[in-house]
């Protein structure tokens, strides 16, 4: 179960992350109303980073650092859209994504992930003699 949980908020972060990237100027609008300044640049990083947390997710790919960083944007995001804006998005399906990135910070990537591949992999090498 947990690597559907991590699958799917992985493609929604790829994917609002890449929004960011195709609609800028009405991105842009919207962090203005959230109390950021008229800049692109925060939208960028912000979908830069969701886009890359999203696919590290996809993948299993340090699945705790991408959850990480993906909870203090929804934290972000609840505390800035949520409160000035309010609506469904930002009070509702904004918490629901936080909530599954704190369980993926606890769980860890679960099955299919590149992260118990490369640990399986660790754990079969044989150490080095200190000389």
């Amino acid at each position: 179960m947990t690597a559907v949980i991590r699958i799917f908020v992985g493609l929604a972060f790829a994917f609002f992350g890449a929004v960011k990237f195709v609609i800028t100027e009405f991105e842009v609008t919207e962090f203005v109303k959230f109390g950021f300044p008229d800049s692109p640049v925060i939208v960028y990083l912000v979908g830069l980073l969701e886009f890359c947390a999203g696919l590290m997710l996809m993948l299993g790919l340090g699945a705790r650092l991408a959850a990480l960083g993906l909870t203090i944007v929804m934290a972000g995001a609840i505390l800035t859209a949520g409160l000035t804006v309010g609506g469904p998005f930002h009070l509702g399906v904004a918490p629901v994504l936080l909530m599954l990135n704190l369980y993926l910070l606890w769980a860890g990537s679960g099955s299919l992930a590149i992260d118990g591949r490369l640990a399986a992999t660790e754990g079969s090498r044989p150490e080095r003699l200190a000389a």
